[in-house]
């Protein structure tokens, strides 16, 4: 290529960058616009967003996570963008080194989570269900988030009804969570215990994974060709100013 056709092709490039970045940065700033907001207001985000109550994000405190979230992409989107518009060598070395440790980790909790499905729910139980015992009852987002999403997957705990022995909740009322107990057709685990209660959250939501494999596989795969293909950018970006 012409010195002239590579300037172009560069400048492109550049713009792209800046653009995709922009928005990265706009994204997480939403996010951790949101996680605030489900924080401080628990009731009213759930009120708008009830209906994606079964969703797996659900089962952790979905605050923490979407603040997590936001703020590593707005520090992925600053970087990008500043590293492009500015042509820092720096900037977009620290770009390309974030997103691969974030595309190595992702790449490390896929293989947990297929080859080792025990130790993911290990890992789960260990952070989870100290949650449920210390907060269920006494945390009203915390234990409203729960019910609903107990009430949308129809489980109960991450485990099982146990999870919530010992609980403030169930230290007050001397019984389960409503959503546990079932009556009807639904499916139960327990039916020698009174009222009968349901399975626990974490088998039911990796029956729902499994069901729609395809689906998460196919957005996991869309979100690992971005970020190959923004590493790809950035040390494209990073090597044209080595040779100015």
């Amino acid at each position: 290529l012409s010195p002239g056709a590579k300037m172009g092709c560069f400048t492109f490039i550049k713009v792209m960058m800046i653009l995709f970045n922009l928005a990265i940065f706009l994204g997480g700033g939403t996010l951790l616009g949101v996680g605030i907001w489900v924080s401080l207001d628990g009731e009213s985000f759930l009120d708008v967003f009830g209906a994606l109550s079964s969703s797996v994000l659900q089962v952790v405190n979905v605050s923490y996570f979407l603040i997590v979230i936001g703020a590593i992409l707005l520090v992925i989107g600053f970087l990008g963008c500043c590293g492009a518009q500015k042509e820092s060598k720096c900037l977009l070395m620290m770009f390309f080194s974030v997103v691969l440790i974030i595309f190595i980790a992702e790449v490390a909790a896929a293989v947990v989570a297929l080859v080792y499905t025990g130790l993911a729910e290990t890992l789960l139980t260990a952070v989870v269900t100290p949650l449920l015992k210390e907060k269920y009852g006494m945390d009203d987002n915390f234990s409203r988030i729960w019910n609903v999403t107990m009430s949308e997957v129809h489980c109960c705990g991450l485990n099982n009804y146990t999870d919530f022995t010992d609980s403030p909740w169930y230290k007050n009322e001397g019984t389960y969570p409503a959503p546990c107990l079932v009556r009807g057709s639904l499916p139960f685990a327990c039916p020698h215990l009174c009222g009968c209660l349901l399975q626990g959250c974490f088998d039911q939501i990796l029956k729902e994974i499994k069901t729609n494999a395809g689906v998460v596989g196919g957005v996991a795969a869309g979100i690992a060709a971005l970020e190959i293909a923004a590493m790809a950018v950035s040390m494209y970006l990073y090597c044209q100013l080595d040779q100015k």
